[in-house]
């Protein structure tokens, strides 16, 4: 029986390891509030006391945790899982981490004799329960066919972008994508509710027209409506990965990415208003009367 550690039960995290219990793996898992790993220890987890304690004698070990700090803490730090990890154990980062990070911590991983899988995800959380998920792979090719195993209990799309770090380029393209039109709708949306439109016939407007994305369509009825519970993206979380995002745009082109910029402004302000509410919040933070 394979035997996969999952370091980070977050909306996502969760939901990705029970995949690997329904999937017949064994199963070890950490996470910073064991609270979160209760019922996942009923279905036949193992909880262990840390990162390094969870990597013991995995086949593979994966991480879905918030940023580039918890990153490096779980796979380097005191008590990391790197510790524990035989020589040749895959290492796979699902986390959404900056470009420089995946390449250093590659590195890192790669010096200590372990393979190491840039996998960034795009889902929702019951994609992640579902096995649904499209991972982002930055690679070798040998190496992620012999991740795959332990890639389909989780994500019914792989995309390969290229070796190591491909696969989080694209998803910070992704995620500042996202930012942009969602910090987009809330502005337009505020802007006809304060001209007095009739709002039932705006959605219906936004929902048919070309600026309509899955992400413009699942937002904006929620901000129109201020129903932000259930969330399954912060505003915290948007701001880091757009600004993860801008700082690999200064790297890499000639002109200053102003819609990157703008983006990570609004969310900045979202973040400093309600960091861990529903990113869809935004509309708030851009609605207030002159």
């Amino acid at each position: 029986m394979s035997r996969v550690a999952f370091i980070g039960l977050g909306r996502m995290g969760h939901g990705m390891a029970g995949r690997y219990l329904e999937n017949g793996f064994k199963v070890s898992v950490w996470n910073r509030s064991r609270a979160k790993a209760d019922d996942l220890i009923a279905r036949g987890a193992r909880w262990a006391t840390s990162p390094e304690d969870a990597a013991i004698d995995a086949d593979a070990v994966v991480t879905m945790v918030a940023d580039d700090e918890a990153s490096r803490a779980v796979w380097l730090g005191k008590d990391g899982a790197v510790a524990t990890m035989k020589s040749g154990t895959l290492a796979i980062e699902c986390s959404t981490v900056s470009y420089d990070h995946s390449r250093e911590l590659s590195r890192e991983l790669h010096a200590r004799g372990l393979i190491f899988i840039d996998c960034p995800v795009t889902g929702l959380p019951d994609a992640a329960a579902g096995g649904k998920l499209t991972l982002l792979v930055g690679a070798n090719a040998a190496d992620l066919e012999r991740a795959r195993p332990y890639l389909a209990p989780i994500g019914s799309t792989i995309r390969h972008f290229g070796e190591v770090g491909a696969g989080t380029v694209y998803k910070l393209i992704n995620n500042l994508m996202g930012a942009i039109q969602i910090a987009g709708i809330a502005e337009g949306l505020a802007i006809a509710e304060r001209a007095g439109l009739d709002m039932k016939l705006v959605l219906e407007a936004v929902e048919s027209g070309v600026a309509a994305s899955p992400a413009v369509i699942r937002h904006s009825r929620r901000m129109v409506a201020r129903d932000f519970d259930g969330a399954t993206f912060t505003a915290s979380l948007r701001h880091k990965d757009a600004a993860y995002a801008v700082r690999l745009a200064e790297s890499l082109l000639a002109a200053t990415p102003l819609t990157g910029r703008a983006a990570v402004e609004a969310y900045a302000r979202a973040k400093s208003v309600a960091p861990d509410d529903d990113e869809a919040r935004m509309i708030e933070v851009v609605s207030q009367a002159k």
